[in-house]
């Protein structure tokens, strides 16, 4: 096996001259970002703050049952499995991968092996019948659930590892998890969480997914921070697997060598790869022997990896993956330099500590003669409907787990996704953006839990 050392590696295993880029990790995902005021707005197209969305009246779409899918070979399983994936040649459609309806069900730990001295891969069982649901695409996560101190705790993780499958149909489900300073899930996943123990864990969701139809002759370049590197680690395994002649370049940024997850699992990439991987790493409280692969990074910092390292016109897609400012800061720079957004897939990775814990909604009292906004949302087939005062400023999400608890939710922030529903009729304002692209939003889907009734009535649409 080759040396472990950190050396920013290009193809052929080459020493590239000094770059630098960090995001340094306090506690969960980030430290010190040098990043400039200007970088601080929300992201945009894809982040909308305040985003109005109407529907008058308008019909609702049937709600088709899923099809059942058919039973396959065992000995063809993996090779379908696989398929389905980044450049898969008989890729599942974009909306049945990465957009279906949420769902727990009870796995049983299989392993957990640490990775830092603050950070774990979690294994999960999956039995073969429920294979199909645990199907996912590199770049997904999942929720997991569990009750801790008295109170539900929901959080999501990434997939750390490429998609397959056994023989006999089962599979597993991989995700690191990263103590954050305060964290509760996260500190109890780290140190009381064993294998044998039975888990929680919603079928994969998000749509950080590739969108590259073939791999061949491509070139990935994927930018991570902390515990951000978990959904690029399948991204670059299934990138790599899938064709003899893609490239994957990885920059990734820690505050020490001592904080790097999944540093041995890159080592092997890089002795498997060492042609058409090249990694970058990058530290900002440990010195380096290059410059540029020590201390914060800034917009300068940052255009030189681009000017001298990577070259941006050689690259087919992007994926950026960290706390909100480096993340910001990456889209502005390669916005700059011309990249269209549309080569540029990102995700916002944030700390657990301190957070909402919705569980069946807040409770809301709905006083006699009050102004209400009337709510129906559909799941399952089933409609419901609540009255939520208008001085309550209740969000749809809120304001459906107070009559269904089984409404879909995993962060309540805006990030992953996970609430997201389809207006069908009436008003709302969405305060928060981060999961949903802009197609989506042109259809009318919000996230419920940043979502918000600007009419009398509104109307909703989870199965859609």
């Amino acid at each position: 096996m080759a040396a472990r050392n950190l050396g920013s590696v290009g193809r052929g295993g080459a020493t590239a001259p000094s770059r630098d880029l960090d995001g340094g990790v306090d506690g969960g995902v980030d430290g010190g970002l040098d990043t400039p005021p200007s970088s601080a707005a929300r992201p945009a197209p894809a982040v909308s703050q305040v985003s109005q969305v109407s529907r008058r009246s308008a019909p609702r779409p049937a709600s088709a049952p899923r099809p059942a899918s058919a039973p396959r070979p065992a000995s063809a399983a993996a090779e379908a499995f696989l398929a389905a994936t980044v450049g898969g040649e008989a890729a599942a459609t974009p909306e049945a991968s990465k957009r279906r309806r949420a769902r727990f069900h009870s796995l049983e730990v299989a392993e957990v092996r640490p990775l830092t001295a603050d950070a774990v891969e979690v294994t999960f069982a999956v039995p073969a019948e429920l294979a199909d649901e645990y199907a996912y695409q590199p770049g997904q996560y999942v929720a997991l659930r569990a009750e801790l101190e008295g109170h539900e705790r929901r959080r999501s993780y990434s997939i750390c590892r490429s998609p397959s499958r056994a023989a006999d149909g089962s599979g597993t489900i991989s995700v690191g998890i990263k103590r954050d300073l305060g964290g509760i899930f996260s500190s109890w996943a780290n140190t009381e969480l064993k294998a044998g123990d039975a888990l929680d864990v919603m079928s994969p969701q998000g749509t950080f997914t590739s969108t590259l139809e073939a791999l061949d002759g491509k070139h990935v370049v994927a930018i991570a921070a902390g515990s951000g590197i978990t959904p690029l680690m399948a991204l670059a395994q299934t990138v790599l697997a899938r064709s003899e002649t893609s490239e994957f370049e990885l920059v990734y940024t820690n505050r020490s060598t001592l904080d790097v997850m999944f540093l041995e699992e890159l080592a092997e990439l890089k002795d498997r790869y060492p042609s058409r991987l090249a990694l970058h790493h990058v530290l900002s409280r440990e010195q380096r022997t290059a410059p540029l692969l020590s201390g914060r990074i800034d917009a300068e910092k940052l255009g030189t990896m681009l000017d001298v390292l990577i070259r941006p016109e050689t690259v087919d897609e992007w994926f950026l993956c960290g706390p909100f400012e480096l993340v910001q800061l990456a889209r502005d720079t390669l916005a700059a330099k011309g990249v269209p957004a549309e080569h540029v897939r990102y995700e916002l990775f944030t700390t657990d500590a301190d957070r909402v814990e919705p569980r069946h909604g807040r409770p809301v009292e709905v006083r006699q003669g009050e102004r209400t906004f009337a709510i129906e949302f559909t799941l399952d087939g089933q409609s419901s409907t609540v009255e939520s005062p208008v001085s309550a400023n209740e969000s749809i999400l809120n304001a459906a787990l107070r009559v269904r608890p089984d409404v879909p939710f995993a962060c309540a922030g805006g990030v992953c996704g996970t609430c997201r529903a389809r207006v069908t009729e009436g008003d709302v304002a969405m305060t928060e953006n981060y999961a949903l692209e802009p197609e989506e939003l042109e259809r009318g889907y919000v996230l419920t839990c940043q979502s918000h009734p600007t009419s009398d009535r509104v109307s909703v649409d989870y199965d859609v």
